[in-house]
């Protein structure tokens, strides 16, 4: 029996964090447990038995048993990610970010639990290593002027003038220059939100690869992981 969920680097993470996190959320995680940020668990991960016979008994589990072991793999996930961001920081040179108390973890709103995944976004409120990844991912991205254009002129309805919102104008029929906001008025913003946009597809990719070479115990395996019965891996 270990006492360790994964090993990280060659570095155990005890069940203890797990534990500890398992204990901040409720009794069934946010609403989309089996979203993530990539289409398919790690490659090449094996599932083990939860028993101590060798045998597989997936089938006797009532549903309850099934769906807490599913929470405790994605409660792993979740403190795989924040081991693997607080290495990155350290490797960045960034500063150490302030811990949070597990009894006050961030809310994951569903907006983003619908953008980036369950497993990302309850990362991303319990860590501040993954924020502050995040951040810098963020900061690194060059945005060309000619994508903030060619946003702003394939998504015209996002930008009608308040009047022209009232008047009901159809921004892709009969609608004048004047009833859209000027580029230059809205250019910074759509910047911003190209700049967050690619820092999360930044991120998505540094998980995939830092967790590529976690090794998980038996019953902390990823949640979406095929070689287990009961696995559950939904968009």
């Amino acid at each position: 029996m270990t006492d360790h969920a994964a090993v990280v680097h060659g570095e155990p993470v005890p069940k203890e964090r797990v534990n500890a996190f398992l204990r901040t959320v409720p009794e069934r995680p946010v609403r989309g447990a089996g979203l993530y940020s990539s289409a398919a668990a790690p490659q090449g991960a094996t599932s083990h038995n939860d028993t101590a016979d060798g045998h597989r008994h997936d089938e006797a589990l009532s549903a309850p048993a099934r769906a807490e072991r599913q929470r405790r793999r994605w409660a792993t996930q979740v403190v795989v990610a924040d081991e693997l961001a607080r290495r990155a920081c350290t490797d960045r040179g960034l500063a150490p970010p302030a811990e949070v108390s597990p009894a006050r973890l961030l809310a994951v709103p569903e907006k983003d639990v619908a953008d980036l995944g369950s497993i990302v976004a309850a990362a991303l409120a319990h860590s501040p290593a993954a924020r502050a990844l995040l951040a810098e991912l963020e900061t690194e991205q060059d945005v060309p002027e000619e994508a903030v254009r060619d946003y702003y002129e394939r998504n015209r309805d996002r930008f009608l003038t308040p009047d022209a919102l009232r008047r009901g104008v159809d921004p892709f029929g009969q609608a004048a220059p004047t009833d859209f906001l000027p580029f230059a008025q809205v250019r910074q913003g759509v910047a911003g939100e190209l700049r967050r946009a690619a820092g999360r597809r930044a991120f998505f990719a540094w998980f995939d690869r830092a967790r590529a070479d976690v090794a998980y115990a038996a019953g902390h395996e990823h949640p979406g992981d095929p070689s287990h019965p009961d696995h559950e891996h939904r968009h």
